[in-house]
């Protein structure tokens, strides 16, 4: 993933598993303003609107990083969401291993994977954290249970370390907000 749509796939994912964002769009603002003797504009790639009201402006590079043009666009942009209470940042590649989780996890973000009533069952099970497989043995049949495991762990039900490699003994917990609730 050596491109910029790539990483924009991504960051859609990683956004929109971000419990705080509630409204995604792509390029949903264009700033105009004037350049010594020209006029310039930008639209950045990405905005997520936050459940405080504030937004995020995000644009996407490759590996290579962003051009001298964009890297001076978004300086302005920066200056304007600051300007408006909004945050901005400019996106690289993030690590392969975390792509790869979240590529997965995605998988099983339909609500067909909902916990439904598995959650009470998964937070009891996950309220100390253990090997995902352990618990998913102890609650019943392994095809039901994974679906719903990774539906948890996607919708921050659950947690794991998503730097590592997921696999049946990475160790899961309950999110922290789910806990507070129980």
């Amino acid at each position: 993933m050596a491109y910029g749509s790539g990483v924009m796939r991504t960051e859609l994912m990683l956004l929109d598993r971000e419990p705080a964002v509630v409204a995604l769009a792509c390029r949903p603002v264009e700033l105009v303003w004037r350049e010594e003797n020209r006029v310039v504009g930008h639209a950045p790639q990405l905005m997520a609107r936050l459940q405080d009201g504030s937004g995020l402006l995000l644009d996407c590079v490759g590996r290579s990083g962003p051009s001298a043009r964009l890297a001076a666009r978004a300086r302005v942009v920066a200056a304007a969401a600051k300007a408006v209470g909004w945050s901005y940042r400019l996106a690289g590649p993030p690590d392969p291993v975390l792509v790869a989780n979240v590529r997965w996890l995605a998988g099983y973000r339909h609500p067909r994977y909902a916990a439904g009533p598995w959650t009470p069952a998964l937070v009891e099970a996950f309220a100390s954290p253990r090997p995902a497989v352990e618990a998913v043995c102890e609650l019943g049949d392994p095809i039901a249970v994974w679906a719903a495991v990774f539906h948890a762990l996607w919708s921050g039900v659950l947690r794991v370390r998503l730097d590592e490699p997921l696999h049946e003994r990475a160790v899961v917990s309950v999110a922290r907000q789910e806990a507070e609730a129980a």
